[in-house]
């Protein structure tokens, strides 16, 4: 692998002003469980005010095993940007879309987004994990109005 491969999956593909809650929820959750204990510390917070201490341990729980899989069968490093970039990465647009997918039980999108992620031998693994993730992340985020990049009828991409 050279230079420019391992840095493909942190090309800006957007920001993250332009995803839905639930994808902004989650790659703002990616980045607090990688950045530090610190920031890991406030994800526990934000979460479990959200809701409640008993399945906010449940989807910790399962956000750490999904973390770690990403991590332990990578097919690369997931590449993130810094906690309060406003730019959105092509490894963290994958993982988002992978959450939202799952959420909507999308089972064909969520694992073509997890093959991107993890070697298509272990995708199948993320699916359950990504699935109760993304509906815990559905809860924590139906109470937050859609941003304004998404109130628009408006079908033109650029």
């Amino acid at each position: 692998m050279n230079q420019q491969t391992s840095l493909r999956g942190g090309a800006t593909v957007g920001t993250l002003s332009e995803l839905a809650p639930i994808e902004t929820a989650a790659v703002r959750h990616l980045r607090q469980w990688f950045a530090s204990p610190e920031t890991r510390l406030e994800m526990r917070d934000d979460v479990t005010n959200l809701l409640g201490p008993e399945l906010s341990e449940v989807a910790l729980e399962t956000f750490g095993q999904l973390c770690m899989l990403c991590v332990q069968y990578g097919r690369r490093p997931l590449i993130r940007h810094g906690i309060k970039c406003a730019c959105l990465g092509a490894d963290e647009n994958c993982f988002a879309n992978m959450i939202a997918a799952a959420a909507d039980g999308q089972v064909d999108d969520t694992l073509l987004f997890a093959s991107l992620i993890v070697r298509p031998a272990v995708a199948r693994q993320l699916l359950p994990l990504a699935s109760e993730f993304g509906y815990l992340l559905r809860q924590m985020t139906s109470a937050t109005p859609p941003s304004p990049a998404r109130q628009s009828t408006s079908t033109t991409l650029h």
